[in-house]
């Protein structure tokens, strides 16, 4: 594996560690440009390094107490419904649409990072909404539905969803900003597998590459879960939203010439 690719998995791990989000979205690039797999094994073999990596640095949340279970099993059940469905569609999609639809995703993730911080609540508010975390039927049917969606989303194109499911958790489920990437991670994780299963059978999978470059992406996550609440985050959004939209422009680039 080249050096630019440990590089890559390093990142991935810390990206997920840092904020909840956007292991995908550098993964797949990463197998597609820079160890040459071809595109649909590089959806999936994304959808699996992501699941393991996810899988660690939720646990490290989760040992904070940072994920909130009930939204989990919830957004995550009717997550792996729509990532499985969305996995067996994908393996009959033309890549071009593929890769098209993941440019998209890298702007629409990009322009969220780009767009300016809400202030800080008051902690009265905070406690406010802490006392209000979903837990209704509607509520929890709202989460269902998003979950259904956003599966969908991570197994046609091999992405994560996370950077979708942390501002749903904290506007569907009211749960505050920590819990929200925790749960988000467990989710990701979650539904991740499950994508990574509609396509097994179907697709060639390296194995080896997929084991080497999960050991890196989780030991940068371990490295992220570390300085997550050290670090300021404004500037690192800014300069990962430009990486995004980079990337994304380069995909768009090749697949219409």
């Amino acid at each position: 594996m080249s050096l630019s690719a440990l590089i890559a998995g390093l990142v991935t791990g810390i990206v997920l560690g840092i904020f909840g989000s956007g292991g995908s979205i550098i993964t797949t690039p990463a197998l597609l440009y820079l160890l040459d797999v071809e595109p649909k094994s590089a959806i999936a073999m994304s959808l699996g390094i992501v699941a393991l990596t996810a899988t660690i640095t939720a646990l490290q949340h989760w040992f904070k107490g940072n994920v909130n279970l009930k939204i989990t099993a919830v957004f995550g059940l009717f997550g792996i419904v729509g990532t499985y469905a969305g996995a067996r569609l994908g393996v009959i999609t033309p890549v071009v649409v593929q890769l098209s639809i993941f440019a998209l995703v890298m702007y629409a993730a990009a322009w969220r990072m780009l767009k300016p911080a809400q202030p800080h609540r008051s902690v009265s508010a905070a406690a406010t909404e802490a006392a209000e975390i979903c837990s209704g039927g509607r509520c929890l049917a709202h989460v269902a539905v998003h979950g259904i969606v956003v599966g969908a989303l991570t197994g046609l194109v091999g992405v994560g969803g996370g950077f979708l499911i942390v501002p749903a958790l904290v506007l569907l489920s009211r749960l505050p900003m920590k819990q929200a990437i925790g749960t988000s991670l467990a989710i990701v994780s979650i539904k991740s597998y499950a994508g990574f299963a509609g396509y097994m059978g179907d697709v060639p999978i390296d194995y080896g590459l997929m084991a080497v470059f999960t050991a890196v992406a989780i030991a940068g996550s371990v490295v992220g879960t570390h300085f997550a609440h050290r670090i300021s985050g404004d500037a690192l959004k800014r300069g990962f939203a430009v990486f995004l939209m980079l990337v994304a422009t380069y995909i768009l680039a090749n697949q219409i010439f």
